[in-house]
């Protein structure tokens, strides 16, 4: 629950930060009164948007709300807005809200600036003595970039049409606009095709979205203002595609659904005039039912070792003048390019599409780096920055937030500054399942979401945690699984016995980072439960942080509060080993994570009595012994690690050295 004090006035817990914010000393009352004058224009966003927006309202405050809506100048909330905007890249965002004591007004261009309006206007939401208010402010606002993405893998990890809509509200809430579906790939072939049901049918192990399932999709991120593009990954990245239709690929098969990660050999063959057949004939179809602008082809990754070892394909470069792979695939992606342009979308794809001769209409999306995304803008291509947003690396929010798709030293023209067109963070799914999906995306892609909004220059790291804190408790309320699911892991590891020991230590822990994961001898498969230590601790905890944060404060300050809540929490991680060891008898699955406890509990009581000590008392051979507890205190146990060992050792050294 939340407490009161979060509950106090809101307008410094926005998120992403507005452009501009006046604040005034006004407040305008929240009854069971509430009535909302909306704009005459029908069937749009917004009627839909508000009901949602009202039903959270009362969900906060419990006093039963008014869903009536007025045309006669009288309603208390008014939201004015010129036309109902067709869904498409630089769609006008804009909004303005202003609370004064008597109402609260939205005007935009167009519905879907009415809805970012409303839902800053949820985070308002505060309390008092009194009771619910919204604070009088003037707020003028607008997105910084026009693309603010984030890529759902649904191939490595299928996840349910529910999953997939609970986190379009939760990018709603944080003012995305494009979701990106991943939906081919070695693990798996995700929607139906009617035109080629083999490809589902085969290639999915029965789970995949119908088309329905789709249009469902599409038409509730439509309502959320957000724009869904679809990713069918070629000429590599491939082998579901090839269970039921062998004869695309260029070496006979059989093939089977790829099981384990990595990067395949499995690719289309790009010599074959039926490649292109099958294609026109399938993108044709997926042009029907996805109707952004945009579709995604991929094109990463491809190591060329298949068509290697084909000699058919070797002829056809050499006969084609063909100098590498690299030219055979700039071959095959002109030809798609064509097919793309048939159906009048514009093509996307990873860096490796960039080569001489596509036209300059495509997007590239950089997973290489700034680099290679400003070389592109440079040459005229738009573009949109994923490196450094890889959430599935469980890298920390202020990694990402730091991370600026248009950095002052770029060197890019007036003009070529506006080919960046934003960016999307990356939820790759070869360790993330239905459980912890919304762990791993959220609440760190917040901070990604105002990276993408917000001005260039709000850039406070602790105002941004102290924000991000805030509203990950409040996106619950869209039903958001990122903060219950975790006990409800452990619980089911623990068959229902207290969890509170494992809790401090999952607390005090993060997975590992970036792919380490994948380095510490186990072999991942899609068919493995990713229940263990590592899948309940979750990237970036607020635990964590506060112990950093209280170290570093008394390290600057040498407060006695600080010490104290220092000394608190080193009692806790030191008393914490014996009843882990208890309750690891009854679990076993836990008894790998004892050696991890136990460097816990020991690093905490020599913090402690160090904490204690007036004068140093330190031998060369208490050094030496320390030394080596911390060392091995560092070490990964069962694919996590203590993330408060530097800490420690920080109060360790400045008292000491």
């Amino acid at each position: 629950m939340l407490s009161f004090t979060v509950l106090q006035a809101q307008v410094n817990s926005l998120m992403p930060a507005p452009q501009k914010v006046i604040e005034t000393k006004a407040k305008f009352r929240v009854s069971n009164l509430f009535s909302v004058e909306s704009s005459s224009l029908t069937n749009s966003r917004v009627e839909s948007y508000l009901n949602n927006i009202l039903f959270r309202i009362d969900g906060r405050t419990g006093i039963g709300i008014s869903k009536e809506q007025t045309y006669n100048g009288k309603g208390q909330v008014n939201i004015q807005y010129d036309q109902v905007a067709k869904l498409a890249l630089g769609a006008d965002e804009s909004y303005k809200l202003k609370i004064t004591a008597q109402a609260v007004n939205i005007t935009s261009a167009n519905d879907i600036g009415a809805i970012r309006g409303l839902e800053t206007l949820l985070q308002l939401l505060s309390s008092d003595e009194d009771g619910y208010y919204f604070p009088g402010v003037m707020i003028t606002d607008n997105p910084r970039f026009q693309w603010r993405g984030l890529l759902i893998d649904v191939c490595r990890h299928f996840f349910s049409v529910e999953t997939i809509k609970r986190n379009l509200d939760a990018m709603a809430a944080m003012k995305m606009n494009v979701l990106h579906l991943h939906l081919s790939e070695d693990q798996g072939f995700r929607i139906e095709s009617k035109v080629y049901p083999g490809l589902h049918e085969l290639g999915s192990n029965g789970k995949y979205y119908t088309q329905d399932d789709i249009q469902s999709i599409i038409q509730y991120a439509d309502n959320r203002g957000i724009r869904v593009i679809p990713e069918f990954d070629i000429p590599g990245h491939a082998t579901s595609w090839f269970v039921a239709y062998p004869e695309l690929a260029s070496q006979p098969g059989p093939y089977s659904i790829e099981k384990k990660y990595g990067v395949m050999n499995p690719s289309f063959d790009p010599t074959k005039e039926i490649t292109y057949d099958f294609l026109d004939k399938f993108l044709g179809e997926m042009s029907t039912l996805f109707p952004d602008q945009f579709m995604h082809i991929g094109g990463d990754e491809n190591n060329g070792e298949d068509w290697d070892n084909n000699s058919e394909i070797q002829s056809f470069m050499k006969d084609n003048n063909l100098k590498d792979n690299q030219a055979l695939q700039n071959y095959f992606n002109q030809r798609v390019s064509k097919i793309l342009e048939k159906y009048d979308k514009t093509m996307v794809g990873w860096d490796e599409i960039l080569q001489p001769g596509l036209p300059n209409n495509i997007v590239i999306q950089s997973w290489r780096g700034k680099e290679a995304m400003i070389n592109a803008a440079k040459n005229g291509y738009r573009v949109m920055l994923s490196n450094g947003y890889y959430i599935d690396l469980c890298k920390p929010a202020s990694a990402h937030y730091s991370n600026d798709p248009l950095a002052s030293e770029n060197n890019l023209t007036p003009e070529q500054r506006l080919n960046i067109l934003g960016g999307e963070a990356t939820m790759w799914a070869e360790m993330v399942t239905e459980e912890t999906i919304d762990s791993r995306i959220w609440p760190r892609t917040c901070a990604i979401a105002e990276r993408f909004w917000s001005k260039q220059d709000v850039t406070d790291m602790s105002d941004m945690y102290r924000r991000l804190d805030i509203n990950s408790v409040r996106m619950e309320e869209i039903g958001l699984l990122h903060i219950k699911n975790q006990e409800m892991m452990m619980r089911r590891l623990t068959s229902g016995a207290d969890i509170s020991s494992l809790k401090i230590l999952i607390d005090a822990s993060e997975p590992l980072k970036i792919y380490s994961r994948h380095h510490q001898g186990v072999t991942y498969s899609t068919d493995m439960a990713f229940t263990r230590l590592a899948d309940i601790a979750i990237p970036d905890p607020q635990s964590v942080r506060k112990f950093n944060s209280m170290v570093e404060s008394y390290l600057a300050s040498n407060s006695e509060k600080d010490k104290q809540n220092i000394i608190e929490q080193l009692k806790v991680w030191g008393n914490n080993h014996d009843e882990f060891q208890d309750l690891a008898k009854s679990a076993p699955i836990l008894r790998d994570a004892l050696p991890i406890s136990k460097s816990l509990s020991k690093c905490a009581l020599i913090c402690l009595e160090f904490m204690r000590l007036e004068e140093n008392s330190r031998t060369d051979s208490d050094t030496k012994q320390i030394n080596s507890l911390f060392s091995e205190a560092k070490k990964p146990c069962m694919e996590t690690e203590l993330m408060v060992i530097t800490a420690m050792e920080k109060l360790l050294q400045i008292k000491f050295d």
